[in-house]
């Protein structure tokens, strides 16, 4: 009878095994879009019984779209908030813009917000220039603060920025703070803990816990205050991006924005507070009227892995294909898929001057060896790659023909361009561009440029390593 028992007991398992490897194989093959991506996962969960399926359940299924509509259903009616006109026929773009009609057409199909003339930015370089700026506005606030940003030190740095947060909440202004709960984790004491006790409301992105989402991080950076002046850009909060300290860690560019625009900063962070917390915000107070100040045409663009597009992955796309002369890309993480290498070959061989700026030393190594393996062929089709000498280089932007802009939180990685909530201003302007290039130029003179025989001349064991780093790149 035992012999019996153990017999149904293990065919039972069997089954249960060959069901749950069918079930996510066939999960795979319908809801993945990439057929070598849709093959890998059918693989794993065929040929590693229930830990594949595991695997693949927990790492390959992207949940956060389904649990943000569940969620709001949760939370309360969708949160409402002013919006500009939709009615209204495309900003006009300038004489001199006017060739990039088609990429404006592409960003208004995909991004809901609209592309505001009479915008100011103002590039605020490393922690010297940003934090002074971003303390001063928070110091003359008047009614409202709100702040989200993935990592928030505990150390001077941080501590500077908490006491200012505080001021301004004791004097009666409204002071709100989101911290992803993955990058809270970077630093002892955290934000939520310096800020125990004091008037400023505090919420952590997605707290890590079991069955969170590990991989689905805010990663946006933003300041808005009095609903009239905005920060945004690529900078956490932390002394590591002091780099006149006896030890600078990371280099960076912020930004500091003025103009209709920022009401769209104010909206995202706003959805995001709402998401967060469960609690709409939808005062008018918090959307005052804004002036123009500046020539600037800026789009917002919001992007994560709860959007049904993938925003920032087609308008950078777009602006590859519309470029007539110079493309101008700095990043510190450089992980592209197939149709980014595709659309930077393509406009080289077209004739357009490629130029791709990285990080000499990744602060991620593992990375930086799946970035390498990407990078001769961009050599042998004519794009022109530097690296930039130490300390590590954060900064992001992508500057198009000295007319076209896209600066923000975003990599060029899969897991910003898929996994992470980021945001990013696109911007018609010839000054700011000029600015940005500007400032590219000043960075190629101080670092050295990289060559296909350089690449060539790998070793076999180093070739074998960035290759085996090169397939996880879709985690990375």
């Amino acid at each position: 009878m035992a012999h019996v028992l153990d017999h149904i007991f293990t065919t039972l398992l069997l089954v249960s095994l060959a069901s749950l490897a069918i079930l996510s194989a066939g999960h795979a093959l319908i809801n993945k879009r990439d057929p070598r991506s849709a093959l890998g996962w059918i693989l794993t969960c065929l040929a590693i019984p229930f830990f594949g399926s595991i695997f693949y359940w927990g790492m390959g299924v992207n949940r956060i779209y389904s649990r943000a509509k569940r969620w709001h259903r949760e939370a309360g009616p969708a949160l409402i908030l002013p919006q500009p006109a939709t009615d209204l026929p495309p900003t006009k773009l300038p004489g001199e813009l006017s060739y990039l009609r088609e990429l404006r057409n592409l960003s208004e199909r995909v991004v809901s917000t609209r592309l505001l003339p009479g915008n100011h930015l103002v590039p605020l370089e490393n922690g010297e220039e940003a934090y002074p700026a971003m303390i001063a506005a928070i110091d003359a606030a008047q009614s409202s603060v709100h702040l989200s940003t993935y990592i928030f030190d505990g150390d001077e740095t941080g501590k500077r920025f908490i006491r200012s947060l505080t001021r301004a909440a004791n004097r009666g202004v409204e002071v709100r703070v989101i911290v992803d709960s993955l990058g809270e984790k970077y630093s002892v004491p955290t934000a939520w803990e310096l800020l125990k006790g004091s008037k400023v409301e505090f919420m952590r992105f997605l707290p890590l816990r079991p069955g969170g989402y590990l991989n689905l991080r805010n990663h946006r950076k933003i300041m808005v205050v009095d609903g009239a002046t905005g920060f945004t850009g690529g900078m956490n909060i932390g002394g590591r991006h002091m780099v006149t300290g006896p030890a600078p860690v990371v280099k960076d560019l912020h930004f500091q924005v003025t103009g209709p625009v920022v009401a769209d900063l104010q909206r995202t962070f706003l959805e995001d507070w709402h998401f967060a917390k469960g609690k709409q915000l939808t005062d008018a107070r918090y959307f005052p009227e804004l002036t123009e100040t500046g020539t600037a045409l800026v789009r917002a663009v919001s992007d994560g892995p709860d959007k049904e597009f993938r925003k920032l992955n087609w308008i950078i796309l777009g602006a590859l294909s519309c470029a007539r002369r110079t493309v101008t890309i700095v990043t510190p993480y450089f992980i592209p898929d197939r149709p980014l290498i595709s659309a930077l070959i393509t406009a080289a061989l077209r004739g357009v001057e490629i130029t791709l700026v990285l990080p000499e030393l990744n602060n991620l190594p593992f990375l930086q060896w799946a970035s390498n393996s990407y990078l001769w062929e961009l050599l042998q089709q004519g794009v022109r790659i530097y690296t930039q000498p130490a300390p590590f280089v954060h900064t992001k932007f992508m500057v198009m023909d000295r007319s076209w802009s896209l600066i923000g939180s975003a990599n060029l990685d899969p897991r910003s361009l898929r996994l992470n909530f980021e945001f990013n201003l696109e911007v018609y302007d010839l000054n700011f561009a000029a600015q940005l290039e500007d400032h590219s130029q000043a960075t190629l003179a101080l670092s050295r440029e990289l060559t296909l025989a350089e690449m060539d001349a790998r070793s076999l064991p180093v070739k074998l390593r960035d290759a085996a780093a090169k397939l996880f790149s879709p985690y990375l």
